[in-house]
């Protein structure tokens, strides 16, 4: 199989390009070397946002195009038009976000979709990521186009920062401020079981929408602080503190407090309850919550102890002053 990863250098798009190269599959990536491509990839160099940017893929020919793009839908419109004639399908990495808010607990594919527009330039990221997929079906079609909803994204090279931060800050040790309850249910999917099933999808000719996560309830927030203590080997206390409590010291869910998202709330309908029985169906396979903090933690001490940080995204975390002010009552 020959494959083009239009980016292919960082988390998930890294993953797809590393798993691709694993099954000795010929690996084109195509970015704008910021980032090395793994050992065995060929590079091509180029920027989608810039006149003649997308010069280098004026020729050549591939089975699949993998596009994680995430901002201006017209890029991916673009890019997608430019190939289309010259791929056998385009994988299009979406987002769970592409869903009207609040979706219902359990939402399946068939949920009723935010708006957006192949042809605009960037807004926010639900409309960009829905434009991206209508921009990915009116170049390729429905038949050649494959729609990737992940949800929540985590494992080794991430660059958002959310397990690694947790990861950071339990090695710092002391006391932790642990947001409860220890039983809530979460949800993700390992960048790594990401791009395995993106390959065997692509391979078996799939296309249309896939919500891709965890099952529900795949971890629980206890389980992922209490192994993040154990792998860091960290005197860690892991303090366990109501979500009332939280709430009320203004602390803002998902990015002062990475994953988490209250009981009850739509954050956590939305996040952590989506309906992922189609992708499960269709071969999802999803490794336990121990192999992916392991090893993101050997990957985060591999680097220095100092994860990468996309510019285009918001750095998150909790103020230490924040935290000790509410763990002090």
């Amino acid at each position: 199989m020959r494959i083009l990863l239009l980016g292919g250098t960082e988390f998930a798009g890294r993953a797809v390009a590393e798993a691709a190269l694993t099954r000795g599959w010929e690996v084109t990536v195509f970015n704008r070397g910021r980032h090395a491509p793994p050992a065995g990839a060929r590079a091509l160099r180029g920027d989608r946002t810039a006149p003649g940017g997308l010069a280098a893929l004026a020729d050549g020919e591939w089975d699949v195009v993998v596009d994680t793009w995430s901002a201006a839908p017209s890029v991916v419109r673009d890019t997608a038009a430019l190939l289309a004639d010259r791929a056998g399908g385009y994988v299009y990495v979406s987002s769970c976000s592409v869903y009207a808010w609040p979706p219902a607990a359990g939402y399946a594919e068939d949920a009723p979709l935010a708006d957006g527009s192949p042809d605009a330039d960037q807004t926010d990221y639900a409309q960009d990521k829905r434009g991206g997929e209508l921009a990915a079906v009116g170049a390729f079609g429905e038949d050649r186009s494959l729609l990737v909803r992940s949800g929540l994204i985590l494992g080794p090279h991430e660059n958002i920062g959310r397990l690694p931060w947790w990861l950071s800050r339990i090695a710092r040790g002391g006391p932790v401020l642990a947001p409860g309850p220890r039983s809530l249910p979460l949800q993700y999917v390992d960048a790594r079981d990401l791009a395995e099933w993106i390959l065997d999808a692509a391979a078996g000719g799939l296309s249309g929408p896939y919500n891709l996560a965890s099952p529900q309830g795949h971890t629980t927030m206890g389980e992922l602080l209490d192994t993040c203590v154990r792998v860091t080997g960290a005197a860690a206390e892991l303090r366990w503190t109501e979500p009332e409590v939280i709430l009320g010291a203004g602390i803002e869910p998902w990015t002062q407090l990475p994953v988490w998202v209250p009981p009850g709330s739509e954050g956590h309908d939305a996040l952590h309850g989506i309906g992922v029985s189609k992708a499960l169906g269709a071969g999802l396979r999803c490794r336990g919550v121990a192999e992916t903090v392991g090893d993101t933690w050997e990957w985060l001490r591999s680097i220095g102890g100092v994860a990468p940080q996309r510019a285009d995204r918001p750095s998150v975390g909790l103020d230490a002053g924040v935290e000790a002010k509410v763990l002090g009552g």
